[in-house]
C-alpha cells in the first residue's frame, strides 16, 4: 500500500460529514419544494376568494341595477343585497293576506330579482338560499308580532309559487321563510319602517345560524 491510496482515503468522520452534508442539502430541497407549494396554495386561495367576492358584488349590483332601471323603489343594501319591502305596498294593516297592490308589485319584482341570480351557472351556484323574512314594529303583543310576520312572509312566497316566471323552480328551490317579528325593530319607538318583509341572501360556504320560526313554504 503506497502513500498516495493511503491519503486518499477518508477517515470515519470526514465519512459521516459527506452523508450529513448530503441529508442536509436534500432537506433544503424540501423545504424549498414545500415553500413554493404553500405559497401555490395562498395564491389559489386568495384567487377562489375574489372570485367568490367578485361573483357576490356581480349579483348585489346587478340586482340593484336591474331594479332602479325597472323604477322598482324598494330599500336595497349595497353591500348585503337585502332588500326592504314596506308592509303597506303587500298587506292592509294587521293583515297576511296580499293585496292587489302586493301581487302587482311581486309580479314586477321577482322576475327581475330572479334573472340577476340565474344569469348564469356561477351566479346561481353561488347563492344557496333566498331567505324571505317577515318583520313587524315593536308596537302590540310580541307573540302576535311573531306569528303575522311568519304568516306575512308564507304569503309572499306562496304567490310566487303560483307566479310564472323564468327560472321559477329554481328559484322556489332555494327559499327558506322566517319571520323575525319585532326582533329588529326600534324598541323605544314605534316605526312603520319596521314593518316590513326582507329578501336575503345566504351565499354559498356562508353557515347560516337560523331565525325563530323559520319554516319551509307552505303551498297546497
Amino acid at each position: 500500500m503506497n502513500l498516495n491510496s493511503q491519503t486518499q482515503k477518508l477517515t470515519p468522520e470526514q465519512d459521516d460529514g459527506g452523508i450529513w452534508l448530503s441529508i442536509g442539502d436534500l432537506m433544503s430541497v424540501l423545504l424549498m419544494i414545500f415553500a413554493l407549494l404553500f405559497i401555490s396554495a395562498l395564491v389559489q386561495i386568495t384567487e377562489f376568494e375574489e372570485s367568490k367576492e367578485s361573483t357576490r358584488i356581480i349579483i348585489i349590483k346587478g340586482i340593484n341595477d336591474a331594479l332602479q332601471h325597472a323604477g322598482i323603489e324598494v330599500q336595497a343594501d349595497t353591500d348585503s343585497g337585502d332588500i326592504s319591502i314596506l308592509d303597506l305596498i303587500l298587506f292592509d294593516q294587521n293583515q297576511y293576506q296580499l293585496k292587489p297592490s302586493g301581487k302587482a308589485f311581486l309580479k314586477k319584482f321577482i322576475p327581475i330579482y330572479a334573472d340577476v341570480i340565474f344569469q348564469n351557472e356561477e351566479t346561481a351556484n353561488e347563492v344557496a338560499r333566498i331567505v324571505i323574512e317577515g318583520h313587524s314594529s315593536s308596537e302590540g303583543y310580541f307573540t302576535r308580532n311573531m306569528e303575522l310576520s311568519v304568516l306575512r312572509a308564507n304569503s309572499v312566497a306562496t304567490y310566487i309559487r303560483w307566479m310564472a316566471f323564468e327560472h321559477k323552480n329554481d328559484f322556489f328551490n332555494k327559499i327558506i321563510v322566517s319571520g323575525r317579528g319585532p326582533i329588529e325593530a326600534d324598541q323605544n319607538s314605534v316605526d312603520s319602517a319596521d314593518r316590513k318583509v326582507k329578501f336575503k341572501f345566504q351565499f354559498k360556504d356562508e353557515s347560516f345560524l337560523g331565525n325563530f320560526n323559520e319554516v319551509t313554504p307552505n303551498v297546497r
